[in-house]
């Protein structure tokens, strides 16, 4: 499988200490299957950080990492209610991190809409149901978050 890494700089190695906390998944390095949602943050990272857009690719042999069992791997196939809550405690900035100890965690993005939605859960204006139900008519993007040092083992520049 190809992955993607949107970013100001190229990647010619993953250092996962220069990963930035407080995101959906947690701290680690972020990809997609999906190119042009890396094209975009690309965009997005060289226009607030400086530099140029670059997309680095990689290889990704899923099978792999998964038949070993060496690898602890949490899947969310939509934005559901477990997805809402886990991605509400890693963004937020009380209590302890990690909230988890998976080694990939593969899943939708929380996007800014969606990010108004948990500003509204948290704020008590929307309740639970209310915001899954919100999160389902959103456009729905995905990422690979590689949490830890085996698991990025499994990536290939290329």
């Amino acid at each position: 499988m190809k992955l993607y890494h949107g970013s100001n700089t190229a990647i010619a190695r993953i250092d996962l200490a220069r990963c930035k906390p407080y995101k959906d998944f947690g701290q680690g390095f972020y990809l997609t299957e999906i190119e042009e949602q890396a094209v975009q943050m690309a965009r997005r990272t060289a226009a607030i950080y400086g530099g140029e857009p670059v997309v680095t690719a990689f290889g990704f042999d899923e099978a792999a990492a998964m038949a070993d069992g060496a690898l602890s791997v949490k899947r969310f196939a939509e934005p559901d209610q477990e997805w809402a809550l886990f991605v509400m405690a890693n963004r937020s900035r009380e209590g302890a991190h990690p909230v988890h100890d998976y080694d990939i965690v593969i899943g939708p993005v929380a996007d800014d809409t969606i990010a108004t939605l948990f500003r509204n859960f948290e704020d008590g204006i929307i309740d639970l149901p209310m915001l899954v139900a919100g999160l389902r008519y959103k456009k729905v993007s995905s990422q690979y978050l590689f949490h830890s040092a085996r698991a990025v083992q499994y990536l290939e520049i290329l």
